[in-house]
């Protein structure tokens, strides 16, 4: 039985006398913009920190303050005074109401993968979402206690704030659950006093 012999690489002829191997073609899978520029995927912090510069001043560029935020509000589309806002200051750790810090902006956005003003509307719905989860829910419902207390009325302590929730999700629209002796703070007790009068 005669020897095989060796299949030899398939030469094209390119000019009149140089054979090159011709290797098959790779197509890559990245798309490229007109300049030749591979285009940013996912979140970029750079085109974050650009947003929020739109929203800050000359004499403070690393804080948004109220005249920011409200443009902020109107380029998203809610108001100010809308429960999403609370919950967007939370997830940033927001330290003082009305006003976001550029460590704030990037640690909020950068957790909720936002760069721009789309993304963070298509956000919206989930942030509200965040009220219908009983562990979420808490949590800002305490973080909201700190925001309260900036405003010039100061009515109640934190532990009564959140003794309020707990008083909200324990007992009955109607009161019938409610022990006057249980360990309900007089904060209460006078509420549920003054209900039972109503009736």
């Amino acid at each position: 039985m005669p020897p095989k012999r060796k299949v030899r690489p398939h030469f094209v002829e390119e000019g009149k006398h140089s054979g090159v191997y011709k290797f098959p073609k790779m197509h890559s899978s990245t798309r490229r913009t007109k300049n030749g520029e591979v285009p940013e995927q996912g979140f970029s912090q750079k085109k974050c920190i650009a947003l929020f510069r739109e929203y800050t001043s000359i004499d403070d560029p690393d804080i948004i303050g109220p005249d920011g935020m409200e443009k902020f509000c109107e380029d998203i589309g809610v108001e100010p005074e809308d429960v999403v806002m609370l919950v967007l200051a939370w997830k940033m750790e927001a330290k003082q109401m009305g006003f976001f810090r550029l460590s704030e902006w990037l640690k909020g956005l950068s957790d909720l993968q936002c760069d721009t003003i789309q993304i963070i509307q298509s956000k919206l719905d989930y942030l509200r979402s965040l009220l219908d989860d009983p562990i979420s829910f808490k949590s800002i419902y305490r973080y909201a206690y700190d925001f309260a207390r900036q405003s010039k009325y100061k009515v109640i302590n934190k532990d009564q704030w959140c003794n309020i929730l707990e008083f909200s999700r324990l007992i009955r629209p109607d009161l019938s659950n409610y022990d006057e002796d249980g360990a309900w703070p007089v904060l209460l007790d006078e509420l549920v006093e003054w209900l039972k009068s109503l009736d």
